[in-house]
């Protein structure tokens, strides 16, 4: 497990290198959900999302030896840039599995960090599997994306952070509202924050969602693309889903339309730019999927990794009147 001490250690490795984002609010997102909102808008993180913190944790925390023998991670974006980011920062040499069908602006901004790319097809291969093989006999150390102590530690410094800022200015909150793939944001803004917290996934993407309400871990077929490219995940870890569990966490779905309309509605109303995945938390809210009427809530925006032309498409809605 994952103690809030664990978090504590993760804050001292990342200060000075980690974005402290700031808790935002907004009149026009209190007025539609009839609450007390303040955004943690993790999109303004280095490399755009909140895995940063995770992966510069995990490589912080190596052994020189460890270091010299390399990482291999695997992700559909945003863990990648993370990874490739903090192994350029350690000098740590990175080769990152990414799926063939990965957004271009997240291929080219891993491969930017100078780590080595390696496309697979992530409806007929297991990333897992050409993870392992990449590794071989070299040593090198995989970095998943939420399965492993020090990225879910990582993770919870925004929850630490939000809770350390809500103290100063003397406001309690009620819950916390958290975009969510394989968990190891949700599960560490938990133990960082100590708050409740509602975890929100993608229709068909919904595993953990499933797995909270079952009490026992639920894996979903492949249900095909999805707008939150960043949230495809099929299976949780036994790690996030224990944290998740003994902290009574429970979820929320959203579909891809009510995504791409948190998009525009945190393009219009919140000067962000704000990824379809990294919104579903804001669509929850906006939807009343989670009724947050009445109580003050934390809402994470967890990246801002968007292509443009998905951008585009999302924001579209603003031509037609539409929030």
């Amino acid at each position: 497990m994952v103690s809030h001490n664990d978090v504590r250690t993760a804050a001292v490795r990342l200060e000075g290198i980690a974005v402290r984002t700031p808790l935002l609010r907004s009149d026009a997102l209190d007025a539609v959900t009839g609450a007390r909102i303040w955004l943690k808008p993790e999109c303004l993180q280095r490399t755009g999302s909140f895995k940063f913190r995770g992966a510069y944790n995990r490589l912080a925390a190596m052994t020189d030896a460890e270091r010299a023998r390399g990482v291999v991670a695997f992700s559909s974006g945003n863990h990648a840039q993370g990874v490739a980011r903090a192994a350029e920062l350690l000098d740590v040499a990175a080769t990152i599995v990414m799926p063939a069908d990965a957004p271009a602006v997240k291929v080219a901004a891993t491969r930017g960090y100078g780590a080595e790319v390696v496309l697979y097809d992530r409806y007929t291969e297991d990333r897992v599997a050409v993870a392992a093989r990449l590794v071989g006999d070299s040593g090198a150390t995989i970095v998943p994306p939420f399965d492993d102590p020090f990225i879910v530690a990582g993770q919870g410094t925004a929850g630490l952070e939000a809770a350390d800022d809500l103290a100063a200015m003397g406001v309690s909150a009620d819950l916390a509202v958290v975009c969510c793939g394989g968990g190891g944001l949700a599960s560490g803004f938990a133990v960082g924050s100590g708050l409740p917290v509602v975890v929100v996934e993608p229709a068909g993407y919904d595993d953990v969602v499933r797995s909270l309400a079952a009490g026992r871990i639920v894996a979903v077929d492949t249900p095909g693309p999805t707008i939150c490219d960043a949230l495809q995940t099929l299976v949780m870890a036994p790690l996030t889903f224990g944290i998740l569990r003994d902290r009574g966490a429970t979820g929320a779905v959203v579909t891809d339309a009510e995504a791409a309309a948190a998009v525009a509605f945190a393009f219009r109303h919140l000067k962000l730019v704000v990824e379809p995945g990294g919104a579903v938390a804001l669509a929850a809210a906006l939807t009343g999927r989670v009724d947050l009427a009445g109580k003050t809530a934390v809402v994470v925006l967890s990246g801002g990794n968007v292509d443009p032309a998905v951008f585009a498409r999302c924001i579209a809605v603003l031509r037609l009147g539409r929030r």
